[in-house]
């Protein structure tokens, strides 16, 4: 698997600095590529590599911003008209020239933002402009939720998200979420799935400060259209991870009429790299249907040597009268970046309904 840091490569930067001086006769190609690769490039990771793109190619371009915009919005025309495929992860330098340079230009910015987007996601660059221009930013993103472009109505939404991951938090709308609900109101039938999954994106976010708000707008959404029940099943997946019982009620999931029994974990040790097995059976104790939703925890050891629990979807289907399925299920321990393993006891748990029902010990170990 290629790693994003590793789409740096001599080859893109010489295809960007060629377009860049087809469009920017002054631009030098080969004293850009070898400003780029200075010796501590190959110790920078993906957004060390990102940023330093930025600074260097700022060292090229006019110093008048507006002229440079133009000219970055030229390079993104060029770059659409390639259509370069999916992962447009290493032009993300382009939105980020607009955040580093462009916060005391607003107009020129939103212009910028507004067309680049369009090719590369703007949702991370537009952030300081929300922080630093509130209001007047809140309405153009609500302009913004009914433009022609789904990309721009999606850039309204995912630009307003109060927890955005990998991205700085809005601390306002962790407070008071209220200012995007327009935003929200106005993509939540947009014709566009991407646009609607941040919608859902974005109630989540919301869920997680102000669970009584999205069980509001969820009794309100739910059933006026396939689209607006998806959004909400989505946007409230906090809300069912965490049993909310006005969540569980509005989906009729009802753990009264459910056993859930005989949890069997294969491995009581496990080494890390490997996995977890376990199986446990589930039955439908009704005379009639049952949606039933199905989730296990992992309660993982923490460096506090407390555990904390990470819940994981298995299913959510309906079954029939008195019907029974054993459920088997494994969890990979394999190193991840984004997670510290600590060896000692961990606990597996079965998750019915939003009830948990089974919890079994198992033993994680780092080495033999």
């Amino acid at each position: 698997m290629t790693l994003f840091k590793d789409l740096y490569t001599k080859e893109f930067y010489r295809f960007i600095g060629g377009l860049l001086a087809d469009i920017y006769p002054a631009f030098s190609v080969e004293f850009f590529i070898k400003k780029i690769f200075h010796p501590s490039f190959s110790n920078m990771e993906y957004k060390e590599r990102m940023r330093h793109t930025t600074l260097t190619i700022h060292s090229f371009l006019p110093e008048s911003f507006k002229e440079a915009a133009e000219l970055l919005i030229k390079l993104t025309e060029e770059l659409q008209k390639r259509e370069l495929g999916e992962n447009n992860s290493p032009y993300m330098f382009i939105p980020d020239y607009i955040e580093v340079y462009g916060l005391d230009h607003y107009q020129i910015s939103i212009h910028a933002l507004e067309k680049i987007t369009q090719f590369i996601s703007c949702e991370f660059a537009v952030r300081p402009f929300i922080i630093k221009y509130d209001g007047t930013m809140i309405e153009q993103m609500i302009r913004w939720s009914k433009h022609p472009h789904p990309m721009v109505r999606r850039l309204a939404s995912e630009g307003t998200r109060p927890r955005l991951p990998w991205a700085m938090a809005f601390s306002n709308f962790k407070k008071d979420p209220t200012p995007i609900l327009p935003v929200l109101e106005n993509l939540k039938n947009d014709p566009d799935e991407c646009v609607r999954r941040s919608v859902a994106n974005n109630l989540n976010d919301i869920s997680k400060d102000h669970p009584e708000l999205i069980i509001e707008i969820a009794r309100n959404w739910h059933g006026n259209s396939k689209e607006t029940d998806k959004i909400i099943k989505h946007a409230c997946r906090t809300l069912l991870k965490k049993g909310n019982p006005e969540i569980l009620k509005l989906y009729n999931l009802n753990d009264n009429a459910v056993e859930v029994q005989n949890i069997v974990v294969q491995e009581k040790t496990v080494l890390l790299g490997n996995e977890l097995c376990f199986s446990f059976e589930v039955e439908n104790k009704e005379d009639k249907e049952q949606l039933i939703r199905i989730e296990y925890a992992i309660y993982f050891l923490k460096s506090n040597g407390k555990l904390s629990p990470k819940v994981f979807k298995i299913s959510e289907r309906t079954f029939t009268p008195s019907e029974k399925r054993t459920i088997t299920r494994k969890h990979s321990f394999k190193p991840i970046t984004t997670r510290t393993f600590y060896e000692g006891k961990h606990k597996v748990a079965v998750i019915v309904n939003g009830k948990e029902s089974l919890i079994e010990d198992f033993l994680l170990k780092l080495k033999v």
